[in-house]
């Protein structure tokens, strides 16, 4: 063969051989639980589900999606409330698949490509947890009891709208198992055992009480029938004792005359007569006795019937009352509950506004406190300078201040004296009648505030030395010229009247008055300004400096002599 002939059928040869490598290697048949999906070149990706197709080596991929029937546990772990309050844990199992068609498979495309089972099964049992957990607030547990499939179905309808988002249809959803907290389905089988065991008791009693019926009657006849047999044994019996008396009769009539005959004749009757009521009177006993037998059973028959059916009512009553109690512990556990939190809402919130207005307040005492310490402060410093004012004018004047002090205190101490007599409401005076001495009741009672007054000034004397009325006289002619006193610093000094009547010595007559030396006032102490605090005490002013005396008017001659 030439060899440009060989050439193109070797060529030829080869494409064939790889389109031929190409199509097993891309031929692809998916079975009827499962969905190939192939993409890549294809807007919409090829759905085999059953049959064959090819698949583009390098071009093109293959997925595969689960759409067999599948398997799913559910339950609720734990004990969810029902309608009525009680909680309760149920075994579901939900049998699901994926959609093969429509928009259905696109969905299940995009969530449960390439996954197992149990990888499918885990990803939708939370959803179906939720919807089953929904259901069953919304049933009670009665209904859920009595009728299983109705919730099977409520579960599957309401899941069923979730599942349809992502691509899974829902086959069906059975109750497995259905558990209570508290025992109470337990409780209401037991009810419902109780009625069946009532309506069986009845049912036996019944029976019991035919078959009773059926064996008095069955005795009754057999009795009746021995009653009979024994009565004609004793009829037999009877007509051959008879017999044997008539034949003993005629033995005796032949043996005896007619009245023989006749005591044998009544003796048989006699006999008869007794046989007769004996047996009427043990047939009449053995009927009461089984009258009285059966009546008793009836009794023991309606009462144990009566008893047991009390007694299943106050079983029912009780299990009604504890429920109720129980419903109602629940309740107020709940409404307590409530109270308690409130309660504490309400106590945080107090103990907030308490600790707020403590705080204002121990802010208000600070502020307080600092204001009175600073008015204190300023009291103190005023009342030292008006001290040390007070101390330099004392030490100017020397005994002139002196003398000034002694004038004023004289006063006070003449009201002292006398405000003992002004506690006195009436004085009576009993004159002793001793007029010799000159002195009288009246006139004793009127010198005791003079009198106390010079022993007073005397005690004064003694005690310091100086003498009150020398330096009282010390400006007088007298004292001047005769006693040669003299006092200094009088100069700055105003004479004192003191009236009389206060026990007092009136002042000496003023001499002409001579021209009174210039004086200058002392300066008034600086009242140091105390802080204003609010809401507190004003601060006090700083007492004033005394002023300084006024020239007396005595008289006085500036810088003449001293005696």
């Amino acid at each position: 063969m030439p060899d440009f002939l060989t050439a193109p059928i070797i060529a030829a040869a080869i494409i064939v051989v790889i389109v031929i490598i190409i199509i097993i290697s891309s031929y692809v048949k998916a079975p009827p639980d499962k969905a190939y999906i192939i993409s890549g070149l294809r807007k919409n990706p090829k759905i085999l589900i059953g049959r064959a197709g090819l698949k583009m080596p390098f071009f093109e991929r293959k997925d595969e999606l689960l759409i067999k029937q599948i398997s799913i546990d559910i339950k609720t772990d734990g004990y969810v409330p029902t309608a009525d309050f009680i909680g309760v844990n149920i075994d579901a199992v939900a049998k699901v698949r994926v959609m093969s068609e429509g928009e259905g498979v696109k969905l299940a495309m995009k969530n449960f490509l390439n996954m197992k089972e149990q990888q499918i099964a885990d990803s939708l049992v939370d959803s179906l947890q939720g919807n089953m957990r929904e259901i069953i607030g919304t049933i009670t547990l009665k209904d859920l009891c009595n009728d299983r499939k109705k919730f099977g179905d409520e579960v599957q309808q309401k899941a069923q709208e979730d599942m349809k988002r992502l691509g899974i249809e829902i086959i069906s959803c059975n109750v497995q198992h259905v558990t209570d907290e508290k025992d109470l389905i337990n409780a209401l089988g037991q009810d419902n055992m109780a009625k069946i065991q009532k309506d069986a008791s009845i049912a036996k009693a019944q029976a019991d009480r035919d078959v009773a019926i059926a064996q008095a009657q069955a005795q009754k006849e057999a009795n009746d029938a021995k009653v009979a047999a024994d009565t004609e044994i004793a009829v037999k019996q009877n007509e051959l004792s008879i017999k044997r008396a008539e034949l003993k009769t005629i033995e005796d009539t032949k043996q005896a005359e007619a009245d023989a005959a006749y005591e044998i004749q009544k003796e048989n009757q006699r006999k008869t007569i007794e046989v007769t009521k004996t047996n009427a009177d043990i047939a009449r006993q053995e009927k009461e006795v089984d009258l009285k037998r059966k009546e008793a059973e009836v009794k023991e028959q309606a009462l144990d019937a009566e008893v047991k059916k009390k007694a299943e009512a106050d079983k029912f009553a009780k299990q009604q009352a504890a429920d109720a109690a129980l419903y109602e512990r629940q309740r107020n556990a709940e409404a307590e509950k409530f109270e308690l939190e409130k309660a504490a809402e309400a106590r945080k919130v107090q103990a907030e506004a308490d600790l707020f207005a403590k705080q204002q307040e121990a802010e208000g005492i600070r502020k307080v406190g600092e204001a009175e310490a600073a008015a204190i402060a300023a009291k103190g410093l005023a009342e030292a300078e008006a001290l040390e004012k007070k101390a330099e004018a004392m030490k100017k004047y020397g005994q002139a201040a002196m003398m000034e002090m002694i004038v004023k205190a004289l006063p006070e101490m003449a009201s002292a004296i006398a405000e003992p007599l002004s506690t006195i409401d009436k004085v009576t005076i009993i004159d002793s009648g001793n007029g010799g001495n000159g002195e009288s009741g009246v006139s004793t009672m009127g010198s005791y505030v003079p009198s106390v007054l010079a022993k007073t000034i005397e005690s004064v004397k003694e005690a310091t030395g100086i003498d009150i009325r020398e330096i009282m006289k010390a400006n007088t002619y007298d004292a001047m010229v005769n006693k040669n006193i003299t006092v200094s610093g009088l100069e700055n000094v105003q004479t004192v009247n003191v009236s009389s009547s206060e026990g007092i010595v009136p002042a000496a007559p003023e001499a002409p008055k001579a021209p009174a030396a210039p004086v200058a006032p002392a300066p008034a102490a600086p009242v140091a300004p105390a802080p204003q605090p609010p809401k507190g005490p004003e601060a006090p002013q700083a007492p004033q400096a005394p002023q300084a005396p006024q020239a007396p008017n005595g008289p006085f001659i500036p810088n003449g002599p001293r005696f």
